[in-house]
């Protein structure tokens, strides 16, 4: 890299617009959407999609609410046009879907495309030539009238091919391309011309694309470029202002946004943002982006799973796991702070009267795009005891106390240096059962029992325990059923427990639930020992948590 790079880089020049009006606006409805998957994102993979994948991935747009998709460059062989006129002739487009599709600026080019569309019952014909110095200069060897005139000709051409073809409902579109690029008066000057030809009306807009071609300079520019345009096309009410953003600075959802914030009224792009070089808009995170701003985007991704898997079939590029909204991790926490926040705020959440999001870290509820909560903590070295806990209380209902969640999780640590990977739900259940001896044979296990009312209102304990595999009858007197069996342990085996906390709680509803008791217990020589009892009866719950208390005395 230069030490100097302003030797050969130049920065973008500014749009003089000093009052500019998008920066005080928000996002209040939806744009138009436009898919460009089949066309834009196919020519960008290594192997282009056949027949088959493009149908389905045709399926999946429509499925999630996509009404303007725009199919492929009829031109560019025989896989694309028959795949084009194959969806008209086998009435394989849905009646609210109307299909676009591009051409270059060229008679034979133009022809074949409307060819490609006969007996459609409405079309969208893009037409483009690009307009800016780099390409006027090196590409062409143009002046701007010439460029001009490319456009006027195209123009006359679509006009002339749509009159040839009365029965279908022929709607237009052109792009400057390059215009990110070009000088904003000439685009604004040969849109212009356009539209003298095309004579569009608010009922037949014209839809004029403003292409981000290639990113050059920060979003606030494209939305100087986008107002200015806005302001100063001719005849605004019958023109769309279309946004195709692409992502070479990494800021093409920030330009598309603040595009929509200028003034634009629709947003081409691709489902997970394939395209050329870095990939175009990204639709999925525009529209989820207005989601979470309370703004509906029209678009169903209940099920981004689906989306996402069909993505990858049809385009063989695997979605990266931090993909905003669709990739694998992004509702997912490791660091135990995070882990704790989002399991107090899932509390808070269900303890609310409202149904207002606000849950730590998570600015969408997963739930909505289908995403189940097991997936939100997962738990290797970095988690701490709020996120082992959450796993434990997802998987198998159990709600630990607080302190016991401090000492379970560094029984879990442990476990995760030991093994340095990620740990599972089973791993963490595992662990738990070793740490509080439970599903195993026991130094204490519990027979049968009865629990009795002194005179004096003391509660006796008398039962058989089985200890170390030889059954034992003891008993014990206590002011309450947990009490008289601490006695029991002390008098019958000489283990002394005081129990310093207890809690219990249903797991599951209904006949079908089962009770789970904590203890925490204290030795004479100061140690603290949990103990865990699971069973039908909270009583013998109970039970249970003290004897696995006193097996871990030795």
């Amino acid at each position: 890299m230069l030490r100097d790079p302003s030797i050969k880089y130049r920065p973008f020049p500014p749009i003089v617009l000093p009052d500019r009006q998008w920066p005080s606006r928000t996002i209040t409805k939806a744009p138009r959407w436009l898919s460009t998957d089949l066309r834009d994102g196919n020519q960008a993979l290594i192997d282009p999609m056949d027949a088959e994948k493009k149908q389905r991935f045709f399926d999946l747009i429509c499925r999630v609410g996509i009404k303007e998709i725009e199919v492929g460059f009829p031109s560019a062989g025989a896989t694309e046009f028959d795949f084009i006129s194959g969806l008209v002739r086998e009435n394989r487009i849905p009646d609210d879907v109307t299909v676009q599709v591009l051409t270059q600026a060229r008679r034979d080019l133009i022809d074949t495309t409307f060819e490609s569309l006969r007996g459609a019952k409405t079309g969208i014909v893009h037409v483009y030539n690009a307009v800016s110095p780099a390409w006027r200069k090196i590409v062409f060897g143009m002046s701007r009238d010439e460029v001009k005139q490319i456009a006027i000709d195209a123009a006359m051409m679509l006009r002339d091919n749509a009159a040839a073809q009365p029965d279908t409902d022929w709607r237009f579109e052109y792009s400057p391309e390059t215009f990110s690029t070009a000088e904003i008066d000439f685009s604004v000057e040969v849109c212009a011309a356009v539209m003298d030809v095309l004579r569009p009306t608010a009922d037949r807009p014209i839809i004029f694309n403003l292409p981000a071609t290639v990113e050059c300079a920060t979003p606030n520019v494209y939305a100087d470029q986008i107002e200015y345009f806005c302001r100063n096309i001719p005849n605004r009410d019958a023109v769309i202002v279309s946004l195709h953003t692409h992502n070479d600075r990494g800021t093409g959802v920030a330009a598309a946004e603040l595009g929509m914030m200028a003034g634009a009224d629709r947003v081409e792009g691709c489902l997970l943002g394939n395209g050329e070089r870095t990939g175009n808009c990204d639709l999925v995170t525009v529209a989820m982006n207005l989601y979470t701003q309370g703004v509906d985007p029209g678009l169903d991704f209940s099920d981004i799973d689906e989306v996402v898997k069909t993505v990858e079939y049809c385009t063989n590029i695997p979605v990266h796991p931090r993909t905003p909204y669709a990739g694998d991790l992004v509702f997912t926490a490791f660091s135990g702070s995070h882990q704790d926040a989002i399991k107090k705020g899932f509390a808070a959440q269900e303890a609310k009267n409202d149904t207002l999001w606000e849950v730590p870290y998570l600015p969408i509820d997963p739930a909505d795009l289908g995403r189940s909560y097991e997936a939100v903590i997962r738990v290797n070295s970095q988690s701490g005891k709020g996120g082992v806990a959450w796993v434990l209380e997802q998987d198998k209902g159990l709600k630990l106390p607080k302190r016991m969640q401090a000492d379970f999780s560094r029984h879990v640590q442990r476990l995760a240096d030991e093994s340095s990977r990620e740990l599972n739900a089973a791993d963490i259940w595992g662990a738990f059962v070793q740490a509080y001896r439970l599903e195993q044979p026991q130094r204490f296990a519990l027979g049968a029992y009865d629990e009795t009312r002194a005179p004096n209102g003391d509660r006796i304990f008398a039962g058989s325990i089985e200890v170390d595999g030889v059954q034992q009858s003891v008993s014990g007197r206590g002011n309450g059923l947990i009490s008289s069996v601490v006695a029991a342990i002390k008098e019958g085996f000489g283990i002394d427990l005081d129990v310093s906390d207890y809690a219990e709680h249903a797991i599951g509803h209904g006949s079908g639930a089962q009770a789970a008791a904590y203890v925490e217990c204290r030795t004479p020589d100061g140690r603290t020992i949990w103990g865990v009892g699971i069973d039908e009866d909270v009583a013998t719950a109970s039970v249970r948590a003290i004897l696995s208390a006193a097996s871990a005395v030795e």
